[in-house]
């Protein structure tokens, strides 16, 4: 997989500024609808609840049918667009992600809804990189393009971040199904800019691993399945099953990949100290940010009785902190070193629950948005400097393949984390408790101390091509 697709010409005229811009606008756009989808669906899901049923499970569903497939098929997403080019890739993209929301905001019955969440999920997975491989060839200066991925990247953090804040108002004021349809007229919008756009054709044959990919789809969904169904009824037959067919597509998943040519893992890359760091870091800052917002959500609306404006509103100035701190990290970074930013955002993380654990039902405002700080900013110091020092540990074609892996490390944390607290902090009851949200913070707390502690090992030098 080649996120980064290479940019020489094959043919066509070069892009106008008018069409780098047009094509940067539609990136932005296709990025960050992605990217709201992830926080904004948390807080819409007692409103789901409340008209679809399903209990938890059902709930973590929700969540977790689009994070999965997003999470397994950006190990193949980056080949795709290689193959068809990015504005045919992310065309494509574009148009799945709003049939399928427009099926979301459709849905009747929950199964219908996870139905369409995993169409959503697949075809955010495309939109991702061919995303920024239709900012990388729509400028053809290096400095400018510099900087248009710097707006890409700013913008999908500041998404990220207002995701709850969108999904809380649209609830409460519109309706949950709004949540979805606000995504069809943008995404009509992206296909008008994509309309007509002058950019050089850019494609390569790259071979596809279905094999490889299709197990780690498997290994994934089962592992998830597993988790969910032994949080609400215990490891009785079906959670075991889906653990023993987690773990037989695991093992098939390292016999393929390593027998493929071109695999959409190479097993190489985990061997080398740099590339673990990141993606243990990965998979850590996800499972405590995405885990955190997760719990919040169903705090602030059903333990606390708040409306989904309500809680949408608690994380504006969380979201304003996030996005701080991402601009922030790369300075730190150079002041204090990667390693230490890398390790000490996880930490951070790992307090951000520690100090969440005393909420009650009466908590002040003012106090839960000052406890809210590590959680804000723990994560987002982390993350960027991950990704860079990723990119540093591999050579420039392995790239597009290392990021895509990172992205699948990160979604999977996400997931896994809303696996593992839906079961343990409702039980069976399908609503959260304070008892069960206090040990789903002493399990995040757990689990980002022993990824940080990893986060410290690790060869420093690039390694060589394996």
């Amino acid at each position: 997989m080649t996120v980064l697709a290479h940019e020489a010409s094959t043919g066509g005229p070069a892009p106008t500024r008018l069409g780098s811009v047009r094509a940067l606008l539609a990136a932005l756009l296709g990025f960050t609808v992605i990217t709201v989808d992830v926080s904004a669906v948390n807080i819409a899901l007692p409103y789901l609840h409340r008209d679809l049923g399903g209990g938890m499970a059902g709930l973590q569903w929700v969540v977790d049918a689009y994070t999965l497939m997003f999470a397994a098929l950006m190990l193949s997403a980056g080949a795709v667009t290689d193959r068809v080019g990015p504005v045919r890739a992310y065309a494509l993209g574009v148009v799945l992600f709003t049939v399928a929301s427009l099926a979301c905001a459709a849905a009747p019955v929950m199964p219908a809804l996870i139905a369409a969440r995993v169409l959503q999920g697949a075809a955010a997975a495309l939109v991702m990189p061919a995303s920024l491989a239709l900012v990388r060839v729509a400028y053809d200066d290096a400095g400018a393009r510099a900087h248009a991925i710097a707006v890409w990247t700013v913008g999908g953090s500041a998404a990220m971040a207002l995701g709850p804040v969108a999904g809380g108002l649209l609830s409460e004021y519109a309706g949950w199904r709004w949540v979805f349809l606000v995504n069809v007229p943008i995404g009509i919008l992206i296909v008008a800019l994509l309309a007509g756009l002058r950019i050089r054709p850019v494609r390569r044959q790259v071979p596809l691993d279905l094999p490889g990919q299709a197990l780690a789809v498997v290994a994934l969904s089962a592992l998830t399945y597993a988790v969910i169904e032994a949080g609400h009824t215990g490891w009785h037959a079906s959670a075991l099953l889906a653990g023993a067919a987690s773990v037989s597509a695991a093992v098939a998943f390292v016999v393929v990949e390593g027998r493929s040519a071109a695999p959409v893992l190479p097993l190489g890359l985990l061997g080398r100290g740099r590339v673990m760091v990141a993606l243990v870091a990965g998979f850590g800052i996800n499972f405590g940010f995405y885990g955190g917002i997760f719990l919040l959500g169903l705090y602030y609306q059903q333990v606390r009785g708040w409306s989904g404006a309500e809680a949408g509103l608690m994380f504006v100035i969380p979201a304003v902190l996030t996005t701080g701190a991402n601009v922030l990290a790369p300075r730190l970074a150079h002041a204090v070193g990667r390693r230490p930013l890398i390790v000490g955002g996880q930490l951070i993380l790992a307090v951000a629950m520690l100090v969440l654990c005393p909420l009650t039902t009466s908590t002040p405002v003012w106090l839960v948005l000052v406890l809210l700080i590590p959680l804000a900013t723990g994560g987002a110091l982390a993350i960027t400097v991950v990704t860079a020092d990723l990119i540093d540990a591999v050579e420039p074609a392995r790239v597009g393949v290392a990021t895509g892996v990172l992205s699948t490390f990160r979604q999977t944390g996400g997931a896994i984390a809303v696996a593992v607290f839906g079961g343990l902090g409702a039980g069976a009851t399908g609503f959260l408790t304070l008892s069960g949200m206090q040990a789903c913070l002493l399990v995040g707390a757990v689990v980002l101390t022993l990824t940080a502690l990893a986060s410290t090992g690790g060869a420093r030098r690039p390694s060589s091509s394996t």
